[in-house]
């Protein structure tokens, strides 16, 4: 059964057989997800892709954080899809899923997602709400395998 909430895509899975389908795809990145963000300010270039392993920042935890010598690959790919002033939104396709991946590669970049209690500062902190949304996530159906794309817009 697919389900979605009014913060994004959820799926969940009704039988064991199902559950360990999609976990699997999870678990061998053979999902495709989507995020959009809007973050404080707007980055010079088009696109790009971020590099850089992470790990928990144990005296500050849960935050986590760049870390080139124990810190494990993390990839993220992502899109300017518009320049709002002061801030921008772009669209982020996580290649891996480390805790809180989206919001310190933006960090690392300079632009932090707005509305983060552990990533922004000054004006950045000051929304009502992280402006982080899962727009879409596909994946191959348990009954059948067939491709199956499931998006809900951003509701900002």
């Amino acid at each position: 059964r697919l389900d979605r909430d009014t913060s994004g895509v959820m799926i969940f899975a009704l039988t064991p057989y199902a559950q360990r389908h999609l976990g699997l795809q999870f678990e061998k990145r053979m999902t495709r997800k989507t995020y959009v963000a809007r973050v404080w300010g707007v980055p010079q270039e088009k696109t790009g892709t971020i590099d850089l392993p992470l790990i928990v920042d144990w005296p500050n935890r849960p935050r986590q954080m760049v870390c080139h010598e124990t810190g494990k690959s993390a990839q993220t790919d992502w899109r300017l899809l518009k320049d709002e002033g002061d801030t921008a939104r772009v669209r982020l396709s996580p290649k891996t899923g480390r805790s809180h991946q989206l919001r310190v590669h933006m960090l690392s970049l300079g632009h932090p997602i707005l509305g983060d209690p552990f990533y922004a500062t000054g004006p950045a902190l000051d929304y009502p709400r992280l402006m982080l949304h899962s727009e879409e996530l596909r994946f191959n159906h348990p009954q059948g395998g067939h491709s199956t794309k499931v998006r809900a817009k951003a509701p900002f």
